[in-house]
């Protein structure tokens, strides 16, 4: 996967390749927010996941700051879930877990880059899960509804944001940029222990999300409807 590029610094615009914008130089010399930017070692993995690099590479190259279109399957899958779901399940797998790999949103939903088989493996363990937990005979503990999630492999393309976005721009950006030519990528697995734990997590008389932080166990509690 992108064994064919051995110097980033080669591919620029243009006949001439003294002339033109080099991207990879670009992507380095950026200094917004790091964990959004696109290096161009993670520039180059994405470009591995289609089947011509390097033609996807020189598209980039003329146009930077615009998003791409990219086949899933081979380098990654993507889960796509609700951005409100989605950032609660990036804060458990940050938080409690192994972490993410790079992840996108786009039009309300967020977008998480997966390991390649994910997305045939995902939706099954969801259908079981979503019953609850327990065994085949006996009763099973209900838990939250999950919200849609969608799996995109081998077969679909997704749209990815910018090598160079500009901050605050819209359309899809990063979360979390690729910044490596091997980023890791979660598995079915680890996606479905944090959609489980997220939905567990929601009040079950409730859809939606509290805004507000835990109550602490030791403040005084009064009741303020006695009060005139």
């Amino acid at each position: 996967m992108s064994a064919w590029l051995s110097d980033e610094t080669t591919l620029r615009t243009g006949t001439d390749p003294g002339r033109g914008v080099d991207i990879f130089t670009l992507l380095r010399e950026r200094t917004d927010d790091r964990a959004a930017q696109v290096t161009a070692s993670g520039a180059a993995w994405l470009a591995g996941a289609s089947p011509y690099p390097r033609s996807t590479l020189s598209r980039w190259e003329a146009s930077p700051g615009s998003p791409g279109v990219l086949p899933c399957g081979s380098s990654f899958d993507i889960v796509n879930v609700p951005a409100l779901f989605g950032r609660r399940m990036l804060e458990r797998l940050w938080a409690e877990g192994p972490g993410s790999g790079p992840v996108a949103t786009h039009r309300g939903r967020m977008l998480l880059f997966a390991s390649p088989g994910t997305a045939q493996r995902l939706p099954s363990l969801l259908a079981w899960e979503e019953w609850g937990t327990g065994s085949g005979d006996g009763p099973r503990e209900q838990q939250g509804a999950l919200p849609p999630v969608l799996c995109h492999g081998t077969g679909d393309a997704v749209t990815v944001p910018p090598l160079a976005g500009v901050a605050g721009a819209g359309g899809p950006r990063w979360v979390v940029a690729p910044d490596t030519r091997n980023p890791w990528l979660p598995g079915p697995d680890v996606l479905l222990w944090a959609c489980v734990r997220v939905g567990r997590s929601a009040a079950p008389s409730t859809t939606g999300y509290s805004i507000f932080p835990p109550a602490d166990p030791g403040a005084n509690v009064y009741d303020v409807t006695r009060r005139r």
